[in-house]
């Protein structure tokens, strides 16, 4: 009753308004536990570069530019954190363009682009993407991808993997897939792509030793960009 002697309903109102509270600050707390939790910790860009060896077995660096990079656009520069680019050289003068992609987590939004969208972009034509795989120690294979790319000034020989977590899809279908599979454990992996290239117009030859760089870098590199690069075959 109020002072005036109506009913009063400000304490059951409260009483409905608290409980209505508590229960939609328990479902929000539910719904937080269940959002995917990235795996891997961000990294500084200086520390990635850092990372990356400037010998890699007969090969040495020259520089940082001359490479095919995704097309600057708002959506591009959030789809990775760390982004690092080489040119290396052998004794014989032959030429190897590295790239490496990584962003410590992908939600299902933001993932990884394939260099099949970005030398289109830059002017090239794509001979059909072909799955292969690349030899490692101890008889296993990384799943990768090659094509050649023809431009009007130069053509590339490439040759790619991504890693999610712990898969390495060859397939845009593939990745997707692999960050669903995390996100319903509601986990958000990491993500990589790393691209080896040569300047020329022959795949045969190009190939043996895109195949013995990626070998040698997975030698010369650091435990932790061994992790990042090869995953679980490190």
């Amino acid at each position: 009753m109020t002072d005036d002697g109506k009913p009063g309903f400000g304490p059951r109102v409260n009483r409905r308004a608290f409980i209505a509270g508590g229960a939609m600050l328990a479902a929000s707390g539910a719904a937080m536990s269940r959002i995917p939790q990235p795996i891997a910790p961000a990294i500084a860009s200086d520390k990635f570069n850092a990372l990356v060896p400037d010998t890699i077995g007969s090969w040495h660096f020259q520089q940082t530019s001359g490479l095919v990079l995704p097309p600057e656009d708002a959506l591009s520069a959030r789809l990775y954190d760390n982004l690092v680019t080489r040119t290396y050289s052998d004794p014989a003068g032959q030429v190897i363009m590295l790239l490496i992609a990584y962003k410590n987590f992908q939600d299902g939004v933001l993932q990884i682009h394939r260099p099949e969208i970005c030398y289109p972009a830059g002017g090239y034509t794509l001979s059909p993407t072909v799955a292969t795989e690349i030899p490692l120690a101890s008889d296993r294979v990384l799943p990768a991808n090659a094509f050649s790319a023809i431009g009007n000034s130069r053509s590339e020989q490439v040759l790619y993997w991504t890693r999610i977590g712990e898969a390495f899809p060859v397939r845009w279908s593939e990745q997707r897939l692999a960050v669903l599979r995390a996100n319903l454990a509601r986990i958000n992996p990491d993500g990589m792509l790393a691209r080896v290239s040569m300047p020329n117009d022959d795949m045969a030859s190009s190939r043996p030793l895109m195949i013995k760089f990626i070998e040698d870098l997975r030698n010369a590199a650091a435990p932790q960009l061994r992790r990042i690069l090869f995953g679980p075959l490190a």
